[in-house]
């Protein structure tokens, strides 16, 4: 059986998004979500970095982190999958209510339903890479040990 994910707010799987409001602390400072690391991470060691961190929503953090007004940084594409799993471990292992969800999922496969998301999700065809529900599912596999 697959499970489909994709909004914050779904029951019981909405803690799998990145907006989902489960902070973590990751390299000595507090993140309000996912979406806010992964997108301030494009900007790591600048001012609109710590902006993104600041964003009163994660909705706000992404539309911050997807501005092409500012120069993302050079590594950006080689180090975007690193940086998803480091903040969905994060995520997960500190806040055992969604490590008990993601866990109980046991080995179904976990895919982010969004047709506008080719690359982290399953696009509009059904055949994206889906790879932020891969992350999750490896992630998975490491918390269950």
């Amino acid at each position: 059986m697959t499970i489909y994910f994709y909004g914050a707010d779904d029951v019981p799987y909405g803690c799998f998004s990145n907006f989902s409001p489960h902070g973590f602390t990751l390299d000595a400072v507090h993140w309000p979500t996912s979406e806010h690391y992964f997108q301030a991470q494009k900007f790591a060691g600048t001012p609109h970095a710590d902006r993104i961190r600041r964003a009163p929503t994660a909705l706000q953090a992404a539309e911050l982190g997807r501005t092409r007004s500012r120069p993302l940084r050079r590594d950006w594409e080689r180090v975007k999958d690193e940086t998803m799993r480091r903040a969905v471990l994060e995520k997960f292992q500190q806040n055992p209510d969604i490590l008990a969800v993601l866990l109980a999922t046991g080995q179904q496969e976990l895919v982010e339903d969004t047709t506008t998301d080719h690359y982290w999700g399953r696009g509009s065809t059904g055949t994206g890479k889906n790879m932020l529900g891969r992350i999750l599912m490896r992630t998975r596999t490491r918390l269950a040990l």
